[in-house]
């Protein structure tokens, strides 16, 4: 793949986070019953920092889970009635009523996240699910749309967008590629 653009650098992920945080707590009226999934890989860290700008603008501490939505994929085989699911989803709190903001680093076809609905519904019945993406990159195959956006990117099909975090890549970049 080669480099088409750079989009975002560190500084810009800060700021876009900082932004979302703000909307969040604005969209919300506050953070009372409100709590971030991220799903994996890359939507946990990016909660842990909102979580962090949550607390810094309004002094609350929302708590945080991760959401392992692999077995709820639609475009993964079925597994058999006999197969274990092990899951990495770690949600140590009640959902139940609460405001569930799902946390992802980009939007494209809509498939994660119609997936990750269906693993928070196994969880509980939450009062609302909003979905909070740092991209959206057009391309949606289902009538899914984030209700936080850091940046709207449109992309071709023949490019990808590579997120990249501290937390596993060891920079904080939003770049473009040509396939």
């Amino acid at each position: 793949m080669e480099l088409k653009a750079q989009i975002l650098n560190e500084t810009d992920i800060s700021r876009v986070l900082k932004r979302i945080a703000h909307q969040i707590i604005e969209k919300n009226r506050g953070t009372r019953d409100l709590c971030l999934i991220g799903i994996k890989s890359r939507g946990v860290p990016l909660a842990q920092r909102l979580k962090e700008n949550i607390f810094e603008i309004d002094g609350n501490e929302v708590e945080v889970g991760i959401l392992d939505i692999t077995h709820y994929r639609d475009d993964r085989e079925k597994i058999s009635d006999d197969t274990p699911i092990l899951t990495d989803t770690k949600v140590d709190f009640d959902i139940k009523g609460k405001t569930v903001v799902l946390v992802d680093d980009v939007i494209f076809t809509g498939r994660t996240a119609r997936a990750a609905l269906d693993a928070v519904l196994d969880l509980g019945r939450p009062s609302k699910i909003q979905l909070c993406v740092l991209i959206d990159r057009g391309h949606s195959e289902l009538p899914i749309k984030a209700n936080f956006v850091g940046k709207n990117i449109p992309t071709s099909l023949d490019e990808a967008v590579a997120v990249r975090l501290g937390e596993y890549d060891g920079e904080n970049s939003v770049a473009i590629y040509t396939k």
